[in-house]
């Protein structure tokens, strides 16, 4: 048995205002897939370009470890340089991911090989980030703190996306005051015996290449899994709808500031607590 997941439309190209009537006022993903072929990026970019101008730069990397309460919000498990994290994508799988690399300010010439595209959505200009990841690693099933509209574009190699939007979150067996799921599910293989409400949920999938981009809704939870090594940049836009505006505000002030707190409040048992009622809530 599988994930119910329907394919993600996908267009070659499309105008602002087919996007905004068919894609963004539904709150629906779409793939397109051509839209970016006039961008230097597109023929540039790749592992060895990125190796050849940001090899000395010390870079972030994230695994598939659990949450450990010790751990501050979005802290790394590691660093490396560029060039040695490149090296070690192409000479063997690994689980580390480099997640919301800024470009703009680590290595400034790169907003010179990509434009931001006009959506009919104003795009925040500041927050161009960079994901990597090495053959085979991926990350939880996660929605963005913020809830934005996210338009994710991919460079070198081949991903898989899987989607569902907010109205899932009950079957998903999601962490409260959290942004995650349950981190033992495997969402490429899931055990239903195990996890018997994801059978309820409704999805969507779609395997990214070279050039394309990905359109997620506001609060879309996502998972990415790599299957070959490679890297896409996400460019955002503010939430739109009043009622998820205001559940990011809530997030970004209130939530994350809560579960810091009782982190350093009751350590692990906090952690402990709250994957406990993951499953509670769920089964509910």
């Amino acid at each position: 048995m599988k994930l119910n997941l329907q394919d993600i439309p996908r267009v070659k190209n499309i105008s602002k205002e087919d996007f905004i009537k068919h894609y963004f006022k539904p709150q629906k993903p779409v793939v397109i897939e051509r839209c970016i072929e006039d961008w230097p990026a597109y023929s540039k970019w790749n592992l060895e370009y990125m190796k050849s101008i940001a090899g000395n730069k010390t870079v972030p990397l994230y695994d598939d470890r659990p949450v450990d309460y010790k751990d501050g919000f979005n802290e790394p498990h590691a660093t490396m340089k560029m060039g040695e994290y490149v090296d070690l994508l192409k000479r063997e799988p690994t689980k580390y991911r480099i997640f919301l690399w800024n470009i703009l300010k680590e290595v400034p010439r790169l907003q010179k090989d990509f434009s931001f595209p006009d959506f009919g959505l104003r795009l925040m200009k500041g927050l161009p980030m960079l994901f990597f990841g090495g053959k085979d690693s991926h990350t939880f099933m996660h929605y963005d703190i913020d809830l934005a509209n996210i338009f994710h574009f991919h460079f070198e190699g081949k991903k898989q996306c899987i989607l569902f939007d907010q109205k899932q979150s009950k079957h998903l067996y999601k962490i409260p005051h959290s942004l995650i799921v349950r981190e033992d599910i495997d969402f490429s293989n899931p055990d239903f015996e195990k996890w018997p409400a994801l059978k309820q949920a409704r999805g969507w999938v779609c395997e990214l290449n070279h050039g394309e981009v990905l359109y997620m809704p506001e609060g879309y939870w996502h998972y990415m899994k790599y299957y070959t090594e490679g890297f896409s940049m996400s460019l955002r836009s503010i939430a739109r709808h009043p009622k998820t505006l205001s559940k990011a505000i809530y997030n970004v002030f209130i939530m994350r500031n809560i579960d810091n707190l009782m982190r350093r409040i009751k350590g692990q048992k906090w952690i402990d607590w709250k994957n406990e009622q993951a499953i509670v809530r769920t089964n509910k």
